[in-house]
C-alpha cells in the first residue's frame, strides 16, 4: 500500500508539473491549430487558389522545357532552381537565382498556368496574411528553427502529461463508475471530475496530436540529415570519374518522362535543377508521389543526369522522412476530408477546456492553502 501510494504521488507531480510548465504554451498551438485545421477551406473562402482558365480545345499542352525558356527569357541573368507542380491548380511554381554583384543570391517566384504557359498571378505557397500568421505561431513562434524545438517540446511534455494523467485515472476513479460527473457536490470536484473524463477521454487522440507535433517540429534536422546521408550516397554512388557540372542541359521533360516510365503508378512532384539545395551539381532531382491519398504524402526521389538524360539513381525515401510525411496531414487531421477535420476541430476544443479546466483546478487548490 504504501509504495502504490508512493507511486501515485510522484505519476501526481509528473502530471502536474508537466502539464502546468506546458500549459499556457499548449492553449497557443490549440487556438492556433484550430483554423489551420480548415486551412484549406478558409483560404478557398477568401480566394487564395483562384481557378485558372481552361485549355482551349485541341490546343496542347505547355511543355516544361518552354515554360522553362519563358521564364529565363523574362528574366535574364537567372537559373532555374526547381519547378515545382501546385497540388490544386494547374500551375507550375518555377523558382529561380540571380546572384548580384556582391554574389548574393536573389530568389525570384513566377506562376505558370499549365493550360497555357503563360505567366499567372497566384500567392506563394506560403504567402504573407493572417493565415501566415496562424502558421508562424503555430510552428515556430516566429523564432525560426529554435522556436519549432521549443514547441516541439512542449508536445513531449504533454505526451508526458497524458501518460501521467492515465496512470492516475484507474487509482483516483476506481470506487466510481467511468465517465461520473458528481454535480452534487462542491464546484471544484465537478471540474476536477469534468478534468478527469474529458481527458482520459481524447486521451489517445492528444497522445497522435504530441507524437506528430514532436515529429514536425524535427522537419529541417531531419531533411538535413536526408541531405547528407542519403541524397550524398545516391550521387556518391551515381557519380563517374571525370564527371563535373553539365556543359548542357538535357531537355526537363525527357528526363521527368524517363522517371515516369520508371514508376509509372506516381506522379510528379518537384524537379531540382543541378547545384540546387535537394540535387547535386550534375543531376535533375526528380520527386514523385502516390496517387493514393496515404501515398501522395510520400515522395520518392530520383536522379537524372542533367547532360545525358539517363536515370541514374530512385530509392525510397528513409523511415525517417516517411515518418515525417505521414504525420504532417495526421496532426491537423488532413487525411479523411471534412468531416475528419470536423472530428478534429471538436477535440481541439475539448484539449482547451482539459487544460483551461486544470489550470482554474491548480489555481482553486492552491489558492485555498
Amino acid at each position: 500500500m504504501t509504495s502504490s501510494r508512493s507511486d501515485l504521488r510522484r505519476w501526481s507531480a509528473v502530471h502536474k508539473w508537466s502539464s502546468l510548465a506546458a500549459t499556457l504554451w499548449l492553449l497557443l498551438l490549440c487556438l492556433t491549430g484550430l483554423p489551420l485545421v480548415f486551412h484549406d477551406e478558409i483560404e478557398a473562402a477568401v480566394g487564395t487558389h483562384p481557378e485558372l482558365p481552361a485549355r482551349a480545345p485541341g490546343a496542347p499542352a505547355p511543355s516544361l522545357d518552354q515554360i522553362v525558356a519563358d521564364a529565363l527569357a523574362a528574366r535574364p541573368g537567372s537559373r532555374v532552381d526547381s519547378l515545382g507542380i501546385m497540388p490544386d491548380v494547374p500551375a507550375l511554381l518555377v523558382i529561380l537565382r540571380k546572384t548580384d554583384a556582391q554574389g548574393a543570391d536573389a530568389v525570384q517566384r513566377q506562376f505558370y498556368s499549365l493550360q497555357d504557359g503563360r505567366p499567372v498571378e497566384l500567392p506563394p505557397p506560403r504567402s504573407a496574411g493572417p493565415m501566415e500568421t496562424v502558421r508562424r505561431l503555430h510552428t515556430d513562434l516566429y523564432a525560426g528553427l529554435p522556436g519549432t524545438l521549443f514547441l516541439g517540446a512542449m508536445g513531449l511534455l504533454l505526451a508526458v502529461a497524458m501518460v501521467s494523467g492515465i496512470a492516475l485515472y484507474g487509482p483516483f476513479m476506481r470506487k466510481l463508475p467511468f465517465g461520473s460527473i458528481r454535480r452534487d457536490r462542491s464546484i471544484r470536484i465537478h471540474w476536477l471530475d469534468l478534468h478527469n473524463f474529458l481527458g482520459i477521454a481524447t486521451a489517445a487522440w492528444m497522445l497522435v496530436i504530441a507524437l506528430t507535433g514532436i515529429i514536425n517540429s524535427l522537419h529541417d534536422p531531419l531533411a538535413a540529415l536526408w541531405r547528407t546521408h542519403q541524397l550524398a550516397d545516391m550521387v556518391n554512388s551515381a557519380r563517374q570519374d571525370g564527371q563535373g557540372p553539365p556543359r548542357r542541359l538535357a531537355s526537363v521533360d525527357a528526363a521527368v518522362g524517363t522517371v515516369l516510365h520508371a514508376a509509372p503508378d506516381m506522379k510528379v512532384a518537384s524537379v531540382f535543377f543541378p547545384g540546387s539545395a535537394f540535387s547535386s551539381t550534375r543531376h535533375y532531382a526528380v520527386f514523385l508521389r502516390g496517387a493514393t491519398p496515404i501515398g501522395s504524402r510520400l515522395l520518392k526521389p530520383a536522379l537524372v543526369d542533367a547532360e545525358t538524360g539517363a536515370l541514374t539513381a530512385m530509392e525510397d525515401m528513409p523511415w525517417y522522412t516517411r515518418m515525417l510525411f505521414l504525420s504532417q496531414p495526421l496532426h491537423f487531421g488532413d487525411y479523411g476530408g471534412l468531416p475528419l477535420k470536423i472530428i478534429w476541430a471538436v477535440l481541439d476544443v475539448v484539449a482547451i477546456v482539459v487544460l483551461v479546466s486544470g489550470l482554474y483546478l491548480w489555481r482553486r487548490k492552491y489558492s485555498a492553502k
